[in-house]
C-alpha cells in the first residue's frame, strides 16, 4: 500500500488589475483577504511575503502603504455595492494619488485567468466577463501597451 501524501497548498497572492466587480464572492473575499496581507508585508508587520511579485507594482510607486491602501478602498467599495461588510479600519490613513500601468498584454493574462476559475466557479460572471467588449480595469490602474508583465508568474 502507498503512503497518502498530504496535498501541499501554495498561497499565490492574487492582487487583479482588473475591475472587482469581475470576481465572484470566492475570489472578492480572497482579494481582500490578500490585500490585507500585502498591507501588512508593505508596512514590514510580518516577514514572510516580503519578496512577492504582486507587491512589485506597488513598492515601484515609491508610496507602495498609500497604493495599498488606494486599492483595498477599490475593493472596499465594490464589496459595499454588493452590500458586505468589510472592515474598512483596517486599511491604513495613507493614499496614493496617481495610477499605476498596467500592460494590455497583462490585462489579457488576468481576464484568461479568471475566466478559468470563474468557469468551474460563477457561470454567470464566466458569461458576462467572457462577453465584455469592454473590460473595466481597478480603478488605481491605467493600460498602456504592452506584454504580460516581467512580475507576472504565468503558468507554461
Amino acid at each position: 500500500m502507498y503512503p497518502v501524501l498530504a496535498s501541499v497548498n501554495i498561497f499565490i497572492m492574487r492582487l487583479w488589475s482588473l475591475h472587482p466587480q469581475y470576481l465572484d464572492v470566492k475570489g472578492l473575499l480572497a482579494l481582500w483577504r490578500e490585500g490585507l496581507l500585502a498591507q501588512k508585508v508593505l508596512l514590514g508587520h510580518t516577514r514572510g511575503y516580503t519578496n512577492h511579485p504582486q507587491l512589485i507594482r506597488f513598492k515601484d510607486t515609491g508610496h507602495s502603504i498609500g497604493a495599498i491602501a488606494t486599492y483595498l478602498r477599490g475593493v472596499v467599495e465594490e464589496a459595499e455595492r454588493r452590500g458586505y461588510c468589510f472592515d474598512r479600519s483596517k486599511i491604513t490613513n495613507r493614499y496614493y494619488r496617481s495610477s499605476i500601468s498596467v500592460s494590455r498584454g497583462q490585462i489579457e493574462y488576468e481576464v484568461n485567468h479568471l475566466l478559468g476559475k470563474l468557469s468551474v466557479r460563477d457561470k454567470q460572471r464566466y458569461r458576462a466577463l467572457n462577453e465584455s467588449r469592454r473590460i473595466l480595469l481597478h480603478p488605481m490602474f491605467t493600460k498602456v501597451h504592452g506584454p504580460v508583465a516581467d512580475w507576472e508568474r504565468t503558468q507554461n
